[in-house]
């Protein structure tokens, strides 16, 4: 490998991927509504089982084991869960840019490089998590869900989990081969979803399932951002934190060097 092609696989990127965030936001402009359509979903679950089967179990236990009304312990869930799917949906949209559109072999005749690539999509997707979280703890505060002055941190919360997933998202592309595979999101997504303790405490779960849930994503974000929203913080929101900013740096550095490794051949 030449010295210049070197230099397009550091690990990340520089000023040039805003380059990225303006070729996307232009290809957007007239899409928003597509971008907005994932903001639902999670919303209607917060009506139909927050509130709807909420009635007929009152209350379950907290952060801190105090009883809390059923709906403002899923509502942070549902949160995290949106900020999750906008990052990992926007973030795998790179395929056929990657497979097909063959988007990025052209970047690479300008001054950016594999890492500005990899780094400016994540950003991006992270921005799609971002307005889905929002939008959704706008919902929340206008419901009387955040108990807690500490709820407005779920909003950076809620943007280190898009860091973290979209992230994810992108390295999983790498590895995908045709359409089909973008399938699979949905075998890890969905169980993350109905197990990352979204809506029950995961003191309910035999071990090890329990310690395997701890170990996953968006339990981690899940644990953070119902802590900032019932005002309930300790150490353990530490471990959150640093978890989630941790996996969004060795991921991103996974995808930069496997996208060097497809593009500079």
């Amino acid at each position: 490998m030449t010295g210049s092609a070197v230099t397009h696989v550091l690990p990340f990127g520089s000023r040039h991927s805003v380059h990225i965030l303006e070729r996307n936001r232009f290809i957007f402009r007239r899409g928003w509504m597509v971008i907005f359509s994932g903001f639902f979903e999670p919303l209607f679950y917060l009506l139909g089982i927050g509130f709807g089967l909420g009635s007929l179990i009152g209350t379950v236990a907290g952060p801190d084991g105090s009883q809390i009304p059923y709906a403002v312990f899923v509502a942070p869930a549902l949160l995290a869960t949106a900020s999750m799917n906008g990052a990992v949906y926007d973030s795998t949209n790179m395929f056929f840019r990657l497979r097909y559109e063959k988007a990025y072999d052209g970047m690479l005749a300008t001054p950016l490089n594999v890492g500005d690539i990899a780094l400016g999509e994540v950003v991006w997707a992270l921005g799609r998590g971002a307005l889905y979280g929002l939008g959704f703890l706008a919902v929340m505060f206008a419901m009387g869900l955040v108990p807690s002055g500490m709820g407005i941190f779920a909003l950076p919360a809620s943007m280190l989990i898009g860091f973290a997933t979209a992230a994810a998202g992108l390295v999983a592309v790498t590895f995908m081969r045709s359409w089909q595979d973008l399938d699979l999101l949905f075998v890890v997504t969905l169980p993350l979803f109905l197990f990352s303790g979204t809506f029950f405490p995961i003191t309910t779960y035999p071990e090890p399932l329990r310690t395997i849930v701890e170990f996953s994503p968006l339990y981690r974000g899940v644990d953070l951002v119902r802590a900032m929203t019932t005002g309930v913080i300790g150490f353990t929101q530490l471990i959150d934190v640093l978890y989630l900013f941790a996996m969004g740096l060795l991921f991103v550095f996974i995808a930069s060097r496997r996208m060097g490794k497809m593009l500079l051949k």
